[in-house]
């Protein structure tokens, strides 16, 4: 061991343990709560994870919260287990904003619009939102994203569109505080006839899926957020992808940005495309594209479940396709993929608070 030095069991050996292992470590000495609660890391730890295949899915039901393992693309039924939020919050009245490094950014919208960073595999959690009045009238008026800063410091974005105004905060980890920042000044999108979509990260970029589902119908919009520069930009939807009605479902795959494409020409498609030298190409097609009866989307338990997966629409759709080899291949490795009531995420020590040793 002291060949080894401690620095390379730290680095080397600790930073692939399961994260529950990690926090119980935290416990033994100052030395070991000190060197595993560095920012370098959380990081180090959380990309290790990432790359694994090894992936957990959170689900809010009506009447409870469903925590699921993937493998390889695989949801691992005898593993399924139902848990509670550690904040009195009910999953009715619950939404998932973002997913980022094992955390959870969840919205409570029953009386407060509070806003909540959760680590559900540590089960730590901090209210970070407790001054937005109800505002449920407006649908999915509240969205936003969580990135590490270039001085290392979590932030969270938060998107407010109520009454036809929009308004943009970020949160800091390190000064435990907002700030306005500039949002999209002039811009129809912060309008109720638009639904915004919860955040996918990829590349230094917070993207979102802004849809208009009252008139025109099917418009869309690609919003992005620089995390490094902290300022907005609208892009239009690829005319060559534009079927009506469509809709546009982001995810990470292997820390590069993909786009579910689902719509109806002759007949309902799902498609994958993948974003690559400033132009989407396309991956391949899904298999069978339905849209679910009332009665068959209450049967469904997971997004995932009998090689289906299950794609929920931020209009209130669900379509259901089948997964083929190929698609397996490509969904072993996504890294975000977020829905209101649902997440993928990886377990991590990633902390709401930040240290003070």
């Amino acid at each position: 061991m002291e060949k080894i030095g401690m620095e390379m069991v730290v680095d080397e050996i600790f930073s692939r343990l399961p994260a529950k292992a990690v926090d119980r470590f935290k416990i033994l000495s100052k030395y070991f709560r000190k060197e595993l609660s560095t920012h370098n890391f959380e990081l180090k730890h959380s990309r290790r994870a990432g790359n694994s295949l090894k992936k957990k899915l959170l689900s809010l039901k009506y009447e409870s919260i469903v925590f699921d393992d993937i493998v390889g693309g695989n949801l691992e039924l005898d593993t399924s287990k139902t848990i509670t939020f550690p904040y009195n919050i009910h999953p009715s009245y619950s939404r998932i904003i973002s997913s980022f490094n094992g955390l959870l950014l969840v919205c409570n919208e029953r009386i407060l619009c509070e806003l909540m960073l959760w680590n559900l595999t540590t089960g730590r959690f901090k209210l970070i939102s407790e001054d937005y009045f109800n505002h449920r009238f407006d649908r999915n008026s509240d969205t936003g994203g969580m990135y590490f800063d270039q001085f290392d410091d979590l932030k969270v974005l938060h998107i407010k569109c109520c009454r036809n105004v929009g308004t943009a905060r970020v949160y800091s980890r390190r000064l435990d505080s907002w700030r306005k920042i500039d949002f999209l000044n002039g811009s129809k999108l912060a309008s109720s006839s638009y639904s915004w979509s919860p955040a996918t990260y990829s590349g230094k970029t917070i993207y979102f899926m802004v849809s208009n589902y009252w008139f025109p119908p099917g418009e869309r919009n690609i919003v992005t957020f620089d995390v490094i520069s902290e300022s907005f930009s609208v892009l239009c939807f690829p005319e060559r992808m534009e079927v009506n009605p469509c809709q546009g479902h982001f995810l990470s795959i292997s820390n590069k940005l993909y786009v579910i494409v689902v719509g109806r020409a002759d007949e309902l498609i799902a498609d994958l495309y993948k974003f690559e030298h400033d132009d989407w190409v396309k991956v391949f097609s899904f298999d069978n594209p339905h849209i679910l009866d009332y009665q068959a989307r209450m049967q469904r338990t997971n997004i995932i479940q009998d090689k289906k997966l299950l794609i929920t629409s931020i209009w209130g759709d669900f379509v259901e396709v089948d997964l083929c080899n190929e698609a397996f291949n490509y969904l072993q490795h996504v890294d975000n993929y977020n829905g209101p009531k649902w997440a993928l995420i990886i377990e991590t020590i990633v902390s709401p608070f930040e240290y003070k040793l």
